[in-house]
C-alpha cells in the first residue's frame, strides 16, 4: 500500500509540473505578443517622411528595446509648419508597454496639432501639457521641441524634463545646449517652459536624443553626453552629413549597456550647392 501512494504522489507532482510549464509558456507567449504589438504601434506612429530643403538636412535613427516589455516610450518627429518653418521633436514616455506606446502617439499628435497655433515652442509645450492632463492618465513624458527657420538658420527650443541638445560647428566648437528647461509633460497644470534661441551655421549640427543614447548601467549621463559631443564635433569638422552622425550616435549607444529604446534626431546645415548635388545623385 505505501508503494502505491508513492506512485500516486509522483503522478500528481508530474501533473502539477506539467500544468505550471503550460502556464509559463502561455504567459511567455502573451508577453511576446504584447512586445510585438507595442513595437508595431510605435513604428506605425513614427513619421515616414522627413522635411528637407536647400541648406539643411534632417536625419534620424531609432532602435527599439528588445528585452521584456522595455519598449513603447521613445519617439521622434519632424514636419513642415504652414509658415515654412520646421518642427522637430523628440521625447520619452514613462513606462515600457502598450499603454506607453499609445500615450506616445497622443503626445506626438498633440504636439503636431498645437504647433500650428502656438506662438513659440514654450507655449506649445505648455498647451500640450494641459492637453495631456485633460486625458486623465497617470503617465508623463519628457520632450524637446525645436522650431527651425530654414531661411535664417534660427532655432527656437524648449525642453520639458528632457536631456539637452548637443551642438557642434564647422570651426571645431561643440558642447551641450545651455538652456533652463521645465518639468515633464503631464505632471502639473499651468507650467511655463522657457525658450532658448540658437543659430544653425553652415556646417553646423544640432543633435536631439533620448536617454537610451547616453545613459545606462555601463555609462552615466554626463559621460554619455560627452561621447555625443565628441562625435558631433568630429562630424562637423570633417564635413560629415547628418545621416552619418545619426548612425554614429545610435551605434555609440551600444556602449551604455541600456535595455531601453534609443532615438536620435540630427539637423545639419549644408552648403546649398552640396545639397543640390546630393539631390541630383539620389
Amino acid at each position: 500500500m505505501p508503494r502505491k501512494r508513492s506512485v500516486d504522489d509522483g503522478d500528481e507532482l508530474l501533473a502539477r509540473l506539467g500544468s505550471l510549464t503550460a502556464q509559463a509558456r502561455e504567459r511567455a507567449e502573451v508577453q511576446r505578443s504584447q512586445v510585438e504589438l507595442a513595437i508595431a504601434l510605435q513604428r506605425g506612429m513614427l513619421p515616414r517622411d522627413l522635411p528637407s530643403g536647400p541648406g539643411f538636412r534632417v536625419a534620424v535613427r531609432y532602435a527599439p528595446a528588445c528585452y521584456g516589455l522595455n519598449v513603447g516610450g521613445d519617439w521622434y518627429d519632424a514636419f513642415t509648419l504652414p509658415d515654412g518653418r520646421i518642427g522637430l521633436s523628440i521625447g520619452d514616455v514613462q513606462g515600457h508597454n502598450i499603454e506607453a506606446a499609445v500615450f506616445m502617439g497622443q503626445v506626438r499628435t498633440g504636439l503636431r496639432a498645437l504647433a500650428t497655433v502656438a506662438g513659440d515652442p514654450g507655449e506649445l509645450l505648455a498647451r500640450t501639457n494641459d492637453l495631456l492632463l485633460s486625458l486623465g492618465t497617470d503617465l508623463f513624458a519628457t520632450c524637446t521641441f525645436v522650431r527651425l527657420d530654414p531661411a535664417t538658420g534660427v532655432l527656437e527650443s524648449a525642453r520639458a524634463g528632457h536631456i539637452p541638445m548637443v551642438w557642434a560647428t564647422a570651426d571645431g566648437k561643440s558642447g551641450i545646449a545651455d538652456d533652463e528647461g521645465g518639468p515633464p509633460l503631464g505632471i502639473e497644470s499651468g507650467l511655463e517652459y522657457p525658450v532658448a534661441r540658437y543659430q544653425l551655421t553652415t556646417g553646423g549640427v544640432f543633435v536631439l536624443l533620448t536617454d537610451g543614447i547616453v545613459e545606462g548601467p555601463d555609462m552615466n549621463v554626463d559621460d554619455g553626453l560627452g561621447q555625443v559631443v565628441r562625435l558631433a564635433g568630429i562630424a562637423a569638422v570633417a564635413g560629415l552629413d547628418a545621416h552619418a552622425l545619426a548612425a554614429a550616435a545610435i551605434k555609440g549607444a551600444e556602449r551604455v549597456g541600456h535595455e531601453d529604446d534609443a532615438a536620435v534626431l540630427v539637423v545639419g546645415h549644408d552648403e546649398p550647392d552640396r545639397w543640390a548635388k546630393a539631390r541630383a545623385g539620389s
